[in-house]
């Protein structure tokens, strides 16, 4: 037994004061806890505030999600271009990348902070502080936030963190110097990991719960009446049976998803309300069912994200019934010179597109407020209980989820969330067409092999698919029957398939004669642009 085990036999089994090093006396550094084993307790303490924030978000309604806070955060001070790159990258699941993202980046901090705790309790101490107090602040900016529940969150989260480091810390001191009753490495690790279990499963449970919230609002539904004006089922024309075609009508569940909510809104509908402001003659609020008495009408209408790549699939179709936003705008009296209809979320999103799209006598569009999605009341996810559809728009200027406030304004008074961020104030979709069969890349057997896939313009309907082999001759395809003008069409052409290796071409024309184009541009700022090409091995 050393001198100092004799002196101090129960002195490894004492928690270090947060006032001390971790290493007992001053200078003793024979006794400080290992890098590494500090670096597992600074990550178990990050993971237990983390765990902490999530919980009483789910279980406390008001209380802000740290994850979500943050990383909404980031996608509201992204610079321009970001948005495109992270949707390039992981597509529908942009969101849980970036949250992924921001957990690994507080654990690394973590890390860190049990590294310096070692010798320097108190300064990590405060980095736990500075780290809590950048997700209270990002809280803070949300609409819906409770300043008083995020305040308590956030004190949670730094009491925990900095209890499960203390005990931790405590562990790892005493594996480091052994003596009878003192704490071994597989203690510490025990320890370690019984924590974090603990803070995986309970941050899950509470991630569970926010996330659940949305779901059980869209339950709680008021009786919506039928379509005064119903839209006519697809024939069985309109579908050409190609296995591996997208279908005429994409799935709820399929339907593809782009928007910055990270928390996915939970809408009590029993307070919901819709307003009309701005340039009107008198301000309008509805709440739901007030809207839903208003004729509701059903139409076929295609989407697409201004994101999406030539041939992606950041698109879909759907039967959407709703109110014509026109009967709700002409309850409110729109007044001259509101050249801008300015919609908002209740995340305080917004989108913006001329007045003039939905008014123009010669061109008319049954732009809507719509509450169900293919008969079914609006998924949380696509924005239940209302949202706009505007056909012939990307979304990002019209379809704007979880709507409380329709804006009249003017062009110029206005600049919507994505503007300011490198996109084009008017965004119309372009004339579009994708190849799904056979997938790129694929092999195929000589002889006749079916290529297939959609086409679309919204509000302008397309008049002719045309795919070329090897830059050669356009050759047109067959068209199924067009739903509406406004839904994408299905199309397919037989090719005599001969050996080799060969690319494959298709473009689109609308109706109003306009050619796709074969020039290549990106996403930014008003839509990708260019012919979808694959590859395929001809065996």
């Amino acid at each position: 037994m050393t001198s100092t085990d004799a002196s101090e036999p129960n002195r490894s089994s004492r928690p270090i004061s947060p006032s001390r090093s971790a290493a007992g006396a001053v200078g003793d550094t024979t006794s400080l806890a290992s890098p590494a084993l500090a670096a597992i307790a600074g990550i178990v303490a990050a993971l237990v505030a983390l765990a902490t924030g999530e919980l009483v978000a789910g279980l406390v309604i008001g209380a802000p999600s740290p994850l979500a806070s943050v990383g909404s955060a980031l996608i509201d001070y992204a610079p321009p271009g970001s948005k495109e790159i992270v949707v390039s990258l992981f597509g529908t699941n942009d969101k849980p990348a970036l949250e992924i993202l921001v957990g690994l980046v507080v654990l690394l901090a973590g890390a860190g902070i049990g590294i310096v705790a070692r010798t320097r309790f108190m300064i990590a101490a405060a980095a736990i502080v500075v780290i809590a107090g950048i997700g209270l602040m990002a809280a803070l900016r949300l609409p819906g936030t409770s300043v008083s529940l995020a305040a308590i969150s956030a004190a949670l989260q730094i009491g925990l963190a900095l209890a499960a480091l203390n005990l931790l810390l405590t562990a790892a001191t005493s594996a480091a110097r052994p003596s009878p009753g003192s704490a071994t490495r597989r203690g510490f690790l025990v320890r370690a990991v019984g924590l974090g279990a603990i803070a995986v499963v309970g941050g899950g449970f509470g991630r569970r719960m926010l996330e659940g919230r949305a779901v059980q609002a869209t339950t709680a539904g008021s009786e919506i009446p039928q379509a005064v004006d119903p839209a006519p089922a697809p024939g069985p024309d309109a579908s050409l049976q190609v296995n591996g075609l997208g279908p005429v009508v994409t799935p709820n569940d399929t339907f593809y998803r782009i928007d910055t909510a990270l928390i996915t809104p939970a809408i009590d509908l029993a307070s919901w309300q819709l307003k009309v402001t701005g340039m009107v003659d008198h301000e309008v609020t509805l709440t739901f069912d007030e809207l839903v008495q208003l004729p509701l009408i059903e139409r076929y209408v295609t989407i697409a994200c201004v994101s999406n790549e030539v041939g992606g699939h950041l698109v879909g179709n759907a039967k959407w019934t709703g109110v014509l936003l026109s009967d709700v705008l002409d309850m409110a009296g729109v007044q001259a010179g509101a050249t801008q209809v300015v919609p908002r979320s209740s995340d305080g999103w917004t989108a913006g597109f001329p007045t003039a799209w939905i008014t123009d006598p010669a061109h008319p569009r049954d732009a809507m407020i719509a509450v169900k999605m293919n008969d079914a009341p609006l998924p949380a996810q696509h924005g239940f209980p209302a949202r706009l559809i505007v056909p012939g728009l990307y979304g990002y200027v019209s379809a704007t989820k979880w709507l409380t406030e329709i804006q009249l304004t003017t062009l110029e008074a206005v600049d919507a969330y994505w503007v300011p961020r490198g996109w084009a104030k008017e965004a119309p979709i372009l004339t579009q067409s994708r190849i799904d069969v056979p997938r790129s890349n694929a092999s195929v057997k000589a002889g006749p092999v079916a290529v297939a896939g959609v086409a679309w313009a919204p509000d302008r309907g397309i008049e002719k698919v045309e795919v070329s082999v090897d830059d050669g001759d356009w050759q047109a395809a067959t068209l199924a029957t067009e739903i509406a003008p406004a839904t994408w069409v299905q199309w397919k052409w037989t090719w005599q398939a001969t050996p080799g290796r060969h690319v494959i071409a298709v473009r689109a024309t609308d109706a109003t004669g306009t050619v796709q184009t074969g020039d290549v541009t990106p996403p930014p700022p008003d839509g990708a642009r260019g012919y979808h090409k694959i590859s395929v091995q001809v065996g």
